[in-house]
């Protein structure tokens, strides 16, 4: 009996504390905004805190920052951002003076050998960066012949020649202004600018000490400090491009100022502590179960993906899933241990190294940033996916290491010819590689991979042109399916807390937060017109409501302004037929990016509206590589406004579920008018 007093005792002081925390801190016991909660600041191992507008990718969501301001973790532990192709290393950030000082990681002190040749001139363009001061130092690589003696002083040794054929290269680093400049240059093949501080009091230049003393940015971005004083964490809202505070209730415009309402929920829950008591109870209750079965989830997930046979580190021949399992050491020898020029890209959470086997074959090896819980669920995703799907247009996996690894690893097939991303707006879009055929052909084999997932119960969640891959015929292989979701049997959709990449996310999944086939359909939608505009899916350059391409292409298409969308090096305004060909992905792309899921078509109907397209005015010989002289039939490309508004009313569609076609044609033909 004493015993139960005492349990009672326990339990009633403990209610009251309950209480009293209750009364005190009541908003933050039931309205923790989920935003709030996930734009805590943040630091790598080594490094500033880090917070708005900064954020770290693949660790922190995209709202938690402001658009360009993505940094990541290196795998030495440092926060890190890349500009113009470039690796710099955030030393420290000023919140209040809005100015963070970068260092090139070639200059880092933990690089055993910078080498010079591995450095970019630096272009802030398109980034909200300014430099502090313009302060420049030329480094000039690949100098050959004899230096003369006012040149000595310049000479620095920072890994120049990175083991190139003339082991007699020798650098030079110097200011523009200096009187031997010309004559540097006249001796040198190669040189890059390099941002540096300056400091007032130097009476020695001492090059490699400025070097790595590294350069200051000023950044532009929206103002924290109202926010941060309310006790809100800043964030930014890219689908409506404004500013946000994160407050424990909800999201507010600038700060956490209390209201009227909130006060008097404080009054009413000091007056109710019966009623509070009792919702206590069960909210203890209630809270103790999730955090349990939470756990439960966790452990239960980890032993499932264990196997005893995968405690350590296997040779290739092993077997996992179907696929092989192979060991770190075997992987670090393909890559001639992970070195940095044959890193190929950044993957959905980690970066991908070229390799080649024992057994010859080529393969790309993706390296996993951190080895942690989140990371670990997308690496046992993305085999789970890869293992159970066979598409010639799905790029093949062929192993993994263990999960017990130094590092976790996956093993693809080697896809030769880059990204679509980089042949539209990347390194390789001054090619001119890809002529419209090739776009329209890369589009029906995309739509054809997509299809099939969906048919196999499985949602991409990451469409994008730079998960889109090109092998050396440029046959599509769509990567990157650590964001992939798969369906439970006769599930119409799934909540989830929106992931994916800004530009491609479906509104309606943003704000629902209920996933469905139909948001790769929206995302498959502004692949399409980076097809056919040649423009990447967002740009802070462009206007405000532009920066994103699908609201940038709803504004053209429903003005009829098709030459101010559609890639003029295409053949829009020269070649009748390729006109009526972009012309119709356009109006397919306009039915795919809908604002409401139950107006897009499905992505059978996509893939079958793509097929008619090709099949209707490309020949029936399907040469799908280089033929960019299509034949004419003896029409007139249409260049008038009221042209383009016919032909519109003369393309014929497969039946679609919506009237998207006819409301878009008559709101053409009714602007023509009236214009």
């Amino acid at each position: 009996m004493n015993q139960e007093k005492r349990y009672s005792y326990i339990l009633i002081v403990s209610l009251n504390l309950c209480v009293l925390s209750l009364i005190l801190q009541i908003d933050k016991c039931f309205a923790i905004d989920k935003q709030f909660v996930a734009c805590y600041p943040v630091s790598c191992r080594y490094g500033p805190r880090i917070s708005f507008p900064f954020y770290i990718q693949d660790e922190q969501e995209s709202y938690c920052g402001y658009p360009g301001f993505g940094l990541n973790c290196s795998v030495q532990g440092f926060p890190v951002v890349h500009i113009a192709e470039n690796e710099y290393i955030v030393e420290n950030i000023s919140y209040q003076d809005h100015i963070f000082k970068l260092k090139n990681s070639v200059f880092n002190g933990t690089t055993s050998n910078g080498c010079v040749s591995e450095i970019k001139n630096v272009s802030l363009d398109n980034r909200p960066f300014k430099f502090v001061n313009d302060s420049r130092i030329y480094l000039l690589s690949k100098c050959n012949g004899s230096i003369t003696e006012p040149l000595l002083k310049h000479k620095i040794g920072l890994g120049f020649g990175c083991g190139e054929e003339n082991g007699n290269d020798f650098g030079l680093a110097m200011f523009g202004e200096d009187v031997n400049f010309e004559s540097a240059l006249q001796l040198c093949k190669k040189h890059v600018v390099v941002p540096v501080e300056m400091l007032g009091n130097e009476q020695v230049i001492d090059y490699q000490v400025i070097l790595r003393r590294g350069f200051r940015l000023n950044w532009t971005a929206s103002n924290c400090s109202e926010c941060a004083e309310s006790g809100g964490r800043c964030g930014f809202d890219i689908q409506n491009f404004q500013f946000k505070c994160f407050c424990t209730d909800r999201p507010h415009a600038a700060s956490c100022k209390p209201t009227r309402k909130h006060k008097l929920g404080l009054i009413l829950g000091s007056v109710l502590g019966g009623a509070v008591l009792i919702i206590l109870v069960v909210a203890f209750i209630v809270c103790r179960y999730k955090k349990e079965h939470k756990s439960c989830l966790y452990f239960s997930s980890r032993n499932k993906f264990s196997d005893p046979s995968l405690t350590h580190d296997f040779d290739g021949d092993s077997i996992y899933h179907g696929i092989s399992v192979f060991s770190y050491p075997e992987l670090e020898e393909a890559t001639s241990n992970f070195d940095s020029s044959r890193e190929l890209g950044d993957g959905g959470f980690g970066a991908v190294y070229y390799g080649k086997l024992r057994d010859g074959r080529e393969v790309a090896v993706k390296r996993l940033y951190e080895h942690n819980c989140k990371r670990m669920e997308q690496f046992k995703n993305e085999i789970e996916i890869l293992t159970r799907l066979r598409h010639r247009n799905l790029v093949t996996l062929y192993g993994c290491t263990s999960k017990h690894s130094r590092e976790l690893l996956l093993v693809y097939e080697y896809i030769p010819n880059g990204t679509v991303g980089d042949h539209l707006n990347g390194d390789r879009a001054k090619d001119g590689f890809l002529a419209w055929p090739v776009r329209m052909n890369i589009a029906v084999e995309t739509a054809t991979a997509l299809a099939y997932l969906h048919a196999s119960d499985i949602v991409h969640r990451d469409v994008k042109t730079s998960n889109i891959l090109l092998d050396r015929n440029c046959c599509v292989k769509v990567a990157d399916f650590g964001l992939s979701r798969l369906f439970p049997n006769d599930a119409t959709h799934v909540l989830t807390a929106p992931q994916g990449t800004a530009g491609y996310v479906d509104p309606e999944y943003h704000e629902s937060y209920q996933l469905t086939d139909k948001s790769d359909v929206y995302s498959f939608g502004v692949v399409l017109v980076e097809l056919i505009s040649s423009m990447p899916a967002v740009d802070i350059t462009r206007r405000r409501h532009e920066i994103n391409l699908a609201n940038l292409a709803i504004n053209r298409i429903k003005r009829c302004a098709f030459d101010e969308l559609i890639d003029p090096s295409l053949g829009f305004k020269s070649d009748p037929q390729v006109m009526r060909m972009t012309t119709s992905v356009t109006e397919l792309a306009f039915q795919c990016l809908q604002l409401e899921t139950d107006l897009r078509p499905t992505m059978n109907e996509v893939l079958e509206t793509l097929k008619h397209i090709q099949g209707a005015y490309t020949d029936n010989t399907k040469d799908e590589k280089t033929n960019d002289s299509i034949v004419d039939n003896g029409e007139k490309a249409p260049t008038s406004k009221s042209d383009k508004v016919v032909l519109l009313k003369k393309m014929q569609f497969p039946p679609s579920p919506i009237s998207v076609t006819e409301r878009w044609v008559s709101s053409c033909g009714s602007s023509n008018i009236s214009g």
